[in-house]
């Protein structure tokens, strides 16, 4: 062992440099907030701002429409007609499907 020991480059050999390694090491795998998890959950926290900016976007499509529907009848009667396919009494409805 001591051959090998000695034909280390002497960097290798030093006391901090070996601490520093073996501490590097345990942070990148051993620790509660370990570098794997770390990388996981900042991933994660992107997917979740990805999100939120959809669910934002979504939410003032939703206002906007709401808006108009409270304040327009033919906006109203169109969108019941198209999303809960409301008819009149003397209508007839056909829903024609995509297969």
């Amino acid at each position: 062992m001591s051959k090998l020991w000695n034909r280390l480059p002497k960097f290798v050999r030093n006391k901090y440099f070996l601490t520093t390694l073996i501490f590097l090491i345990w942070l990148t795998f051993f620790d509660e907030f370990n570098l794997i998890d770390r990388l996981q959950s900042l991933s994660d926290l992107k997917q979740l701002q990805q999100d939120r900016e959809f669910y934002e976007k979504k939410i003032k499509e939703d206002t906007q429409r709401l808006k108009e529907l409270k304040t327009n009848r033919e906006n109203l009667e169109k969108f019941a007609r198209e999303q809960f396919l409301m008819k009149k009494d003397n209508e007839d409805i056909f829903i024609f499907t995509d297969h």
